[in-house]
């Protein structure tokens, strides 16, 4: 099993750039397929970004495609998501995800129930 743990995040400013960090001891992120979703308050965590498990195929959410980057960072056994030209609307708190099961469709990779490992989140706050 994996247990994944975020940080990074807090607050930034509107046009700002801010990167947050998943990590996880005692497995190699490598061996899952590794997300990151959002909440926002009240609702469902939203699909964000999918990095496959050799790390050559990622996939965005169109409402930050082109913003954000998500990649594996195998020195550091890390998953991190770059985040930049962040909106007000990008305020909530994001969760890592990970699974061990090969990236499959879209309809695949962009459902929360798809993943058996989560982190307990981090919050990111976009002053405009």
């Amino acid at each position: 099993q994996v247990q994944p743990v975020e940080s990074g995040g807090g607050l930034v400013q509107a046009g700002g750039s801010s990167r947050l960090s998943c990590a996880a001891s005692g497995r190699s992120l490598s061996d899952y397929v590794v997300a990151w979703f959002r909440r926002a308050p009240g609702k469902e965590r939203d699909f964000v970004a999918v990095i496959d498990r050799n790390g050559e195929r990622t996939y965005y959410a169109d409402s930050v495609k082109g913003r954000f980057t998500i990649s594996s960072e195998n020195a550091r056994n890390t998953v991190d998501l770059q985040m930049s030209s962040l909106k007000p609307e990008d305020t909530t708190v994001y969760y890592c995800a990970a699974d061990g099961r090969l990236l499959a469709g879209s309809a695949w990779y962009r459902s929360r129930l798809n993943y058996g490992y989560w982190g307990q989140g981090t919050p990111v706050t976009v002053s405009s």
